[in-house]
């Protein structure tokens, strides 16, 4: 049954081939037997009380199309009865009172949970290397990272422990290790999916995601994540474009006649060889279904990295002041009054990285830098998102979607990357959807050599303009229909 995808199993529901209490069982064993660190926390007694809840919906008639699919969720989610962590010792036994609206969403929709997923500590990290609960392991190779901030969620996909999972995408967190572990996963337009219950790293960048083998479940999956939350103050109102949709509704479109975008910046100095030439031939294939592909610029790529290093932290230092010992989560012992037990708390329970984007951040927010860093970097978020307008946007549009590398080298090795700047250039093709708010995806296209003898997985990423998730998904579902790349699994699935 693990074999399966979201699709096929929702029809074996349906046609009681298979119960849901069947399919948990099955996914509970793997994950029990599994030695790639992806999940933190796994209840099977929460779990089973779901799908016996899902049986008896099927049994009455009142079931969706996604009752009793198992799915996980990323510890950034708070979820009633489960640990939310945020892969920190800030909140190592924490236990939230009530669900993330996505989690609730998916609840309503009869799906069932298996358990809460590994990540980087406050989604802070490029390779799952960051959390305090030890890093994943990739299941292609595992003395390879899965990616990051989401690499428990890639890797259990990729691994079939779940058919599916949630993730979220601050700067490239759901594309980046969805490309290292070689499964699908999208990040939607800021503010298609609500934050409320999502533990905040950076407000105007974090977004949630759904992350699977295919277009197809993933297009299932976000009909039931988007939608306008009044608990969210940054989610999108049906005025503004939040609304409801079915985003499978294209995926059997044809691609005649497609105009994607080839910028030029995604294809220099630093795009490992391998990477190129599995994109490239994603890019040859895409013409063979009718696509042009045109060549574009976006002149201001270079200054994401700066930009998104000066908001993300910024916006961090803000979220995490709440972290303090005093309310709830982790409170140092042995203070000598209430600044020490600040003090002593924040840097007994947070990591080395979190401290870290923790300093830049209140550095540029303080008086006298706010104007010369937060300011300009957010100005030059501004340019970015121009450079996505002038070739995707209004009458002089050049082209229907961009496609590029995710990341310039396949994963890399555990431990490899000591020093964190090189961490940070890894990012280089994803911080700019993020800073624009754009919506993105990516989809297995390939396999790279990197430092080693094995194949390691290499991701396509493809860009849309606002609200262009169903498009995105037709797109990445056309280009799964032609090839078989997201069919193949690590040895030993």
């Amino acid at each position: 049954m693990h074999t399966k995808t979201i699709k096929e199993l929702s029809t074996l529901l349906q046609n009681k081939e298979i119960s849901a209490t069947e399919l948990a069982t099955h996914f509970l064993d793997r994950i029990e037997k599994s030695e790639l660190n992806a999940f933190l926390h796994v209840d099977r007694a929460l779990t089973l009380a779901q799908a016996a809840d899902a049986d008896a919906r099927i049994a009455a008639g009142t079931a969706t199309a996604l009752t009793g699919v198992p799915i996980a969720h990323k510890d950034i989610f708070v979820t009633q009865g489960w640990r939310s962590t945020a892969g920190s010792k800030m909140l190592a036994n924490y236990v939230s009172p009530f669900d993330a609206t996505v989690v609730q969403k998916f609840n309503a929709a009869g799906m069932v949970t298996l358990g809460k997923l590994n990540c980087d500590e406050f989604a802070m990290g490029s390779a799952n290397e960051n959390s305090a609960f030890g890093p994943v392991k990739n299941p292609w190779d595992h003395a390879a990272v899965p990616g990051g901030s989401s690499g428990g969620s890639a890797a259990a996909v990729a691994a079939r422990l779940a058919p599916g999972v949630t993730g979220t995408d601050t700067g490239g967190s759901i594309r980046q290790p969805a490309a290292f572990c070689g499964i699908t996963g999208i990040k939607p337009t800021y503010g298609r999916v609500s934050r409320f219950g999502m533990i905040a790293f950076a407000s105007s960048l974090d977004q949630g995601g759904p992350m699977a083998r295919t277009a197809e479940d993933c297009a299932l999956l976000l009909n039931a994540m988007a939608g306008f939350d009044e608990r969210d103050s940054t989610s999108l109102t049906p005025e503004q474009g939040g609304i409801e949709e079915d985003f499978a509704r294209d995926l059997d479109k044809p691609l005649a006649g497609l105009r994607i975008g080839v910028p030029k910046e995604y294809f220099g100095e630093g795009l490992a060889a391998d990477v190129e030439a599995a994109v490239r031939a994603a890019l040859a294939q895409y013409v063979e279904l009718g696509a042009i592909l045109v060549d574009i610029s976006l002149p201001n790529t270079a200054l994401s990295i700066p930009a998104y290093y000066m908001i993300a932290p910024a916006e961090a230092s803000s979220n995490l002041s709440r972290f303090d010992g005093v309310r709830f989560g982790h409170r140092a012992d042995g203070y000598k009054d209430l600044q020490d037990m600040y003090k002593k708390t924040r840097a007994e329970g947070f990591g080395p990285e979190v401290q870290r984007r923790i300093m830049v951040g209140t550095y540029v927010l303080c008086h006298g830098y706010y104007d010369a860093y937060y300011l300009k970097a957010q100005r030059i978020r501004r340019l970015i998102a121009q450079d996505f307008e002038a070739v995707l946007n209004g009458p002089n549009a050049v082209c229907d979607v961009i496609m590029g590398p995710v990341a310039p080298t396949v994963a890399w090795d555990l431990g490899s990357k000591s020093d964190p700047v090189a961490n940070y250039l890894a990012d280089i093709y994803t911080l700019s959807t993020s800073l624009a708010g754009l919506p993105g995806m990516s989809i297995p296209c390939g396999f790279g050599q990197g430092d080693k003898n094995g194949q390691r997985p290499v991701g396509l990423q493809i860009i849309g303009n606002y609200f262009a998730e169903a498009k995105l998904l037709n797109v990445a579902h056309q280009f799964q229909q032609a090839t078989e790349w997201h069919k193949q699994a690590p040895s030993g699935i």
